[in-house]
């Protein structure tokens, strides 16, 4: 199911879950890491054209990315971090709830 909000951001729903997924941006690999923070350890990598679910969002380190300068990180998965600045959301706030 896709979803088209004012600003024009394709949001689409993964299936059953009832989480947002959002489309990493074109051309990047983007390191996924154990907390939110470059301080923690890359865990995985996303292939260029991957979609991201987001759980919920948490402050980290802040990062310059191709969406701006952000210190939101998204919860993708259980342990599983990614930096917004990365992450097509159509926002420079937070768009899932917050974790904890």
């Amino acid at each position: 199911m896709s979803v088209e909000n004012d600003s024009s951001q394709v949001q689409s729903v993964a299936s059953g879950s009832g989480y947002p997924s959002y489309p990493v941006a074109p051309g990047y690999r983007l390191n996924v890491r154990s907390g939110p923070g470059t301080t923690y350890s890359v865990i995985d990598v996303l292939p260029l054209g991957a979609t991201v679910t987001l759980r919920c969002q948490t402050e980290g380190t802040t990062v310059s990315g191709p969406y701006g300068t952000t210190d939101i990180w998204d919860c993708i998965g259980n342990g599983r971090f990614v930096s917004d600045a990365y992450v097509r959301t159509g926002s420079d706030g937070y768009v899932v709830t917050h974790c904890g």
